[in-house]
C-alpha cells in the first residue's frame, strides 16, 4: 500500500519539488520503501510507496505510460491486474513493468473514465492526461483507500491522509461545526465532510476530472437491493461458498510475505479457513487480547489456529495503552472515536513483524447484518408497526420524558426505546446508534456553538442514506446505510489508518465490489434469519468452523473502555478535559464535563462513550489546532 499527494498548477506561483517532498514527508508511514515526485507546468505528484507487487525499481511512482503522455500516483492494489494485463498484451499493448500500476495506466489510455468499471480492487489514484491538461481521480466502490481534496475555485490540492495537505500554508484550518456535532453522533465524521470547512473527502465509488475549466465529480458505482434473487438457499449458498473462496483466493497474491488477522470471530476464522484451504504452507495468523476475560477471545482465535495449524502470534493489551495512546491518536487527522482503534494498532503492529500483507474478514457485519443493533432494530420496528402513529407521536414521548427523570439504567433503556419508538424508522436507527443522545448534547453544548448550528442534526446524514437506499425492506435499507456511512467512514478509517501506522496492507475479500454486490440480491431473510445474525454466512463456513466459533456471543473487538476511563487512562482523561483553554472548551460547558466525569467515576451513570469522544477530540486538537486558537 502507499501514499499520493499533489496538486494542480493552474493559476499560481509554481511549486518547488521540495514541497512536494515535504508532503510525502508528512505520509512516509505509508509508504518507506521509496518515493518520487513530478512536476510540469500544469500538475505537481507526489508517491511514498510499499512495496508489494513487482518489488524492483521499475514499479517506483510517479509512473509514465509508454507513450510519456500519461502519469499517475496510485494506493492501492488492483486484485484481476493479470487477467486484464494478458487481455491487453493479446491486444498489442507492451508493458515495461509487472506491476498493477501500469495496467490502470493501459486501461486509462483505452477507455478513459471508463477504466474503473474493469478495476476489481482497492484503491486511490491521480492520473495525469498531459495532452489534455486534465487529472483525473477516483476511489475504489467500497471507499477501502482514503483520498482528501480542497479545491480553492481555481486549483485542487489532494492527498491520502490530511496531514500532507496541512503542509500546505494555502490550506484552511477552519473548524466546520456541524462536523464537530457529527463527530459527536457517529465517532467519526462522514463523507464528504471533513473537520475543516471546504476540505473533503472523495466519496467511495466517486471520480473527479479537474481541468482549466474546473471540477466536476461523478459517482461511478452504488449497491443496489433493488434485485432480490429467487435462487433457493442450496443455490445462493453454493454461489456464495464459490464466490468468497475467490475473493479470498485474488488477495493472496503478494510477493512478500502474507498472513490474516485472527479476533476468533466468524468472519475472520472463516476468512483464515479459506486461506489454509487455498495455500500449500501455513497461514501466519496474529491476535490481540485483554488481561479482563470479558473482552479476551484469544481463545477462541487460538484454537481456530490450532484446527488450521497456522503460524500463529499473540499480544496481549496490559496497562500500556496509557503511554501509547498519544501516539495512536496522531494517525488521525481529524476526530475519531471507535475505541477499537487501540487493539488495531496493536495487532497492526505484532503483524508487521511478521508479514507486509494481512487478510482480514471486515464487511462481514455490514454485508449479511452481523452486528447486535439489526437484533435491536429488529424488535423495535416490529413494535414500531404495532402501535398507530398516534400513539407513537403523541403518548410515547411524554413517556420517554418521564423515564428520564430516574437516573437508573432500567429507565433509561426505556427511554431510549420510546424514543425511538415514537419516530419512523429511519430516525429510529440513528437513535439506537447514535453515540450522544440530544438530551446530552444539549446540555453539553455552549450557546455560541448551538447558534453557529442553526438548527443541524446529524441524523440528516443517516435519513438521506436510508431513503435512498433502493431495497425492499427495513434491513436492506439499513444495511445500505450503514454500508454507505459506518463502513468507509468508520471501520475502514481505522483499518486503514492503524494498519497504514504501521506501514502494513490490510485486504478484505468480503468488502470485493462483486461479492458485496451478490449479497445485495440475497433475501434479508437468509441475512437475519429468526434471530440469527449472518445466517447464510455462518452457514457456508458450517464445512470449516466449529459451533461454538459460529454460534458464541459476538464480542466485536471490544474494549474495556468504562474500566479505562476510571483507572489506566483517568489521569491523561482529566487532564485533556480540565486542564485546556481551547478545544472541548469552545464548543462545550465545562461544568458539565465534570457532571458527566464525576457521575461516571461514581459508577452512577456510564458515559463511556461521550467521555471517550472528548478526549479523542481534545487529544486530535493539542496535536493539530493548540496553536489556533
Amino acid at each position: 500500500m502507499c501514499g499520493i499527494a499533489g496538486f494542480s498548477q493552474f493559476n499560481q506561483v509554481k511549486a518547488e519539488q521540495q514541497t512536494l517532498v515535504k508532503m510525502g514527508d508528512a505520509i512516509y508511514h505509508r509508504g518507506p520503501d521509496a518515493g518520487g515526485e513530478y512536476l510540469d507546468e500544469g500538475i505537481a505528484l507526489c508517491h511514498r510507496r510499499l512495496s508489494i507487487i513487482d518489488l524492483s525499481a521499475a514499479g517506483t511512482q510517479p509512473m509514465h505510460s509508454s507513450d510519456d503522455k500519461l502519469v499517475i500516483v496510485f494506493n492501492g492494489e488492483i486484485y484481476n491486474y493479470l487477467g486484464l494485463r494478458e487481455t491487453l498484451i493479446a491486444e498489442g499493448y507492451q508493458f515495461n513493468t509487472h506491476t498493477d500500476t501500469e495496467v490502470i495506466l493501459a486501461l486509462y489510455a483505452k477507455y478513459g473514465e471508463q477504466c474503473l468499471e474493469h478495476l476489481n480492487g482497492q484503491f486511490a489514484f491521480a492520473l495525469w492526461d498531459k495532452a489534455k491538461q486534465e487529472l483525473f481521480i477516483a476511489r475504489d466502490r467500497m471507499g477501502k483507500k482514503p483520498l482528501y481534496y480542497y479545491f480553492d475555485n481555481e486549483n485542487i490540492f489532494f492527498a491520502s491522509e490530511l496531514k500532507a495537505l496541512l503542509v500546505l500554508p494555502n490550506i484552511p484550518k477552519k473548524i466546520r461545526d456541524d462536523a464537530v456535532y457529527d463527530f459527536f453522533a457517529y465517532q467519526y465524521i462522514p463523507d464528504p465532510k471533513t473537520i475543516f470547512e471546504n476540505v473533503y473527502k472523495l466519496e467511495p465509488g466517486h471520480f473527479i476530472t479537474f481541468n482549466s475549466k474546473g471540477l466536476n465529480k461523478k459517482e461511478y458505482w452504488d449497491v443496489s437491493f433493488a434485485q432480490t434473487s429467487n435462487d433457493s438457499e442450496e443455490q445462493l449458498k453454493a454461489k456464495l461458498t464459490q464466490l468468497t473462496d475467490d475473493c479470498t483466493k485474488n488477495r493472496m497474491i503478494s510477493d512478500v510475505p502474507l498472513g490474516a488477522f485472527l479476533s476468533g470471530g466468524v468472519d475472520s476464522s472463516g476468512v483464515v479457513a479459506l486461506m489454509a484451504k487455498n495455500s500449500e504452507s501455513p497461514i501466519t495468523t496474529c491476535s490481540i487480547g485483554f488481561d479482563d476475560e470479558k473482552y479476551n477471545e484469544v481463545d477462541f482465535a487460538r484454537a481456530v489456529a490450532e484446527q488450521y495449524k497456522t503460524n500463529h502470534h499473540e499480544f496481549t493489551v496490559h496497562q500500556n495503552v496509557k503511554d501509547e495512546l498519544a501516539n495512536i491518536v496522531s494517525y488521525f487527522d481529524e476526530p475519531f472515536a471507535d475505541p477499537s482503534l487501540v487493539p488495531t494498532y496493536f495487532v497492526s503492529e505484532l503483524a508487521r513483524q511478521k508479514v507486509t500483507v494481512a487478510i482480514a474478514g471486515d464487511g462481514g457485519d455490514e454485508v449479511f447484518a452481523g452486528y447486535e443493533k439489526y437484533s435491536v432494530d429488529n424488535v423495535e420496528n416490529k413494535l414500531r408497526q404495532k402501535f398507530p402513529s398516534v400513539i407513537r407521536e403523541y403518548i410515547f414521548p411524554p413517556l420517554a420524558k418521564l423515564a428520564g427523570c430516574i437516573n437508573a439504567t432500567p429507565f433509561r433503556r426505556a427511554k431510549s426505546l420510546l424514543t425511538s419508538l415514537s419516530v419512523e424508522p429511519a430516525m429510529g436507527f440513528y437513535i439506537t446508534n447514535s453515540f450522544i443522545t440530544d438530551d446530552i448534547w444539549n446540555n453539553l453544548v455552549n450557546d455560541k456553538m448551538n447558534n453557529s448550528l442553526n438548527g443541524y442534526h446529524p441524523s440528516k446524514i443517516t435519513i438521506d442514506k436510508y431513503h435512498k437506499a433502493d431495497g425492499p425492506d427495513h434491513l436492506s435499507k439499513i444495511l445500505y446505510t450503514d454500508m454507505k456511512t459506518y463502513l468507509p467512514g468508520g471501520i475502514l478509517v481505522k483499518v486503514d489508518r492503524m494498519s497504514m501506522a504501521n506501514s502494513l496492507e490490510v485486504r478484505a475479500p468480503i468488502l470485493d465490489y462483486k461479492l458485496v454486490e451478490f449479497a445485495a440480491t440475497i433475501p434479508s431473510k437468509y441475512k437475519f434469519n429468526d434471530g440469527e445474525k449472518k445466517y447464510i454466512l455462518k452457514e457456508i463456513f458450517k464445512p470449516f468452523l466449529t459451533d461454538d466459533i459460529l454460534y458464541r456471543k459476538k464480542m466485536g473487538f471490544s474494549v474495556p473502555l468504562a474500566d479505562w476511563l476510571r483507572g489506566e487512562i483517568k489521569d491523561i482523561t482529566e487532564d485533556c478535559l480540565f486542564n485546556r483553554k481551547t478545544g472541548l472548551v469552545n464548543y462545550f460547558k465545562p461544568e458539565e464535563i465534570k457532571k458527566m466525569w464525576q457521575q461516571h467515576q461514581d459508577k452512577t451513570t456510564d458515559y463511556s462513550a461521550p467521555l471517550w469522544s472528548m478526549l479523542m477530540f481534545q487529544m486530535w486538537w493539542d496535536k493539530y489546532m493548540k496553536n489556533k486558537g
